[in-house]
Parts: C-alpha cells; structure tokens; sequence
C-alpha cells in the first residue's frame, strides 16, 4: 500500500494535486482529516505564530486527555468501515490505528494507494515519517505573493478561522513554511512541486511526479477523481480545484493590494524565483539529498523585525 500525503501552505495547490492524484487509477483519497494536527496539537507554535500558549503537560507525553484526536480516528472509522469502538487515547496506538483504518479502506475498494492531503500536516512530517511506515510526502510551493492574496480574497468571500490574521501574519507563515519544506528537498520520501511548474510543464512534471510514487505515468488519467476530494458547500473556495484539471489560476495579489502594500510584502517574502530555481536544479539531477545540499535556502525576512509596514 502506497501512502501519500499532500501538504504545504494553505491555499498554495495542494487540493488541485490532490485531485489530480485521485484520478490515477486505484487511488482512494478522501477529505482534509486534519488527524495528526489534532493528535499532535501546538499548530500555532509550529508556525511559530507570536503569543502562542505551550501544549499542556497531557499532550507532551502523548495523552489526548481534552483532545481532538480520538474523536477524529472515531468519526473516521465510523464514515469509512462503519465500525463503531472506542479509540485509544495514546498517541501510538490511535495513530496505528488511522493507518490500519486507511489501508483497509483503500483495499476494499481495491486501491493500491491512498493520499491524505491536510496542508498544515507539512508542519508534522518528521512525526507522520516517524510513524507511518514507508509514508511519501508530496510538497507543494506557490507564490508567496499570489498564496497570501488567495487567502485574503477566501477570507473576504467565505470567512472562516482557517484564513484568520491578515497580510503580516500569512506573510510569516508562508516563510516560515518555505523553511520547512526546503529543508526536505531531496530529502529520501519526499518530492518538492512548485506550482507553476505544473502548470507550464505539466507532461514533464507529471512523469516525475509519477516515478517518485511508482506509478505509471503512461496509464490514461481519469475525467474526474474516483472519490470525494473536498465538501465544496462546506468549503467553496475550493470549488474550482476539485476537477483535479491543472489550468492557470488568476493572479489577485493586484486586484486586492496597493502599491505600498505591494512593495511592503514583495520586500518580505523569501525569494520565491530563488526557491523555485532551487527546486528545478534539484530536479534535474535527480533530486537527491547530497545534490540539494549545493544550492543555499534563501534568507527568510521577518516581517515587522527588519522593516515595519506603515498603514
């Protein structure tokens, strides 16, 4: 069983990758479980968000004591096998658990693989490889500029917690997320997408993203995915991803921002031309970890620390 995650920044591609994977043949996929952000916990202090409270004493020695956890594995069981028994409350046994959970699910429908897409899961990926065996982890990269708008533009249409915090605290997390997912480049189990990339060089990414999971980049893609990706009435913003059809997305960031808000955020956002170069040249000489260790990471800005935007 091939067990795939998909994560990254929120709003940067990764339902549309999601998608498109599910219309592989003998792919099961299903919506965001956020499973191992609630098992874990401490997202805020992940992003490395100001003003966050640590994880109680219960959660940092593996209790779900108050936890959303065992009721996310419960309710999981219960859509996808009908099984109704009580979840364990370590972190173990409940994250065996999930995996057994996803691997019998996709063998009934005989699948011979299932990918789990929850964007703040990149934050987890050294305890999801940890404890899920033989787990690859598909990273996807956007624009800063364009993830940032696309998150401001969701937040205005359909308001939501997920999109809380403005300009300045997105602008953070998504360096912040660029410094974690470069630190996997070429890593063994990981694969690094840049967006665009996809998007203007589709045959070529598609096969190279098909001979990291061992598919067959040759076999005919399906109309739409075999199974369920999002809720689009619970999450519109999703809607025009769910065909899992790669196209061009529309640039908002000069719809929806002035000029000096422009300038302010270009000037502190890591260069995303220097990671997306990074990317390619890792690509082309064969995405290993001793090939990734050539090219440096970009330095990250700190927005507010080294120059502050006046409204």
């Amino acid at each position: 069983m091939k067990r795939i995650f998909v994560v990254g920044c929120p709003r940067s591609g990764t339902t549309i990758v999601q998608a498109l994977l599910a219309r592989y043949p003998n792919v099961l996929t299903l919506p965001e479980t956020a499973f191992f952000e609630s098992v874990f916990g401490g997202i805020g202090q992940r992003w490395q968000d100001p003003d966050v409270r640590r994880d109680p004493w219960y959660r940092r020695h593996g209790f779900f004591a108050r936890s959303h956890g065992p009721r996310r594995l419960h309710r999981l069981e219960t859509e996808l096998l009908g099984l109704s028994q009580a979840p364990p409350w370590r972190i173990e046994p409940c994250i065996r658990r999930f995996v057994r959970l996803l691997d019998e699910a996709a063998s009934l429908q005989r699948c011979e693989a299932w990918v789990e897409k929850t964007p703040n899961h990149v934050m987890y990926v050294e305890e999801i490889a940890r404890h899920v065996a033989d787990a690859r982890f598909v990273h996807v990269l956007r624009n800063g500029e364009d993830v940032v708008a696309s998150v401001v533009d969701a937040d205005l249409i359909h308001p939501t917690h997920a999109f809380h915090g403005g300009v300045r605290h997105w602008v953070r997390r998504w360096n912040r997320v660029m410094e974690v997912q470069i630190a996997q480049l070429g890593a063994p189990g990981h694969y690094v997408l840049c967006l665009e990339d996809l998007v203007e060089q589709f045959d070529r990414q598609w096969e190279r993203l098909c001979a990291f999971l061992d598919f067959d980049s040759s076999l005919p893609l399906t109309a739409t995915p075999h199974n369920a990706v999002a809720n689009a009435a619970a999450e519109p913003w999703k809607r025009n991803a769910l065909s899992g059809v790669v196209q061009r997305t529309m640039r908002k960031s000069e719809n929806l921002f002035g000029p000096r808000m422009l300038e302010w955020m270009r000037s502190s956002l890591v260069s995303y031309d220097d990671i997306r170069a990074r990317v390619a040249r890792v690509q082309e000489c064969g995405a290993q970890r001793s090939c990734a260790a050539k090219f440096a990471l970009p330095e990250t800005r700190t927005p507010g620390r080294d120059r502050a935007f006046a409204a």
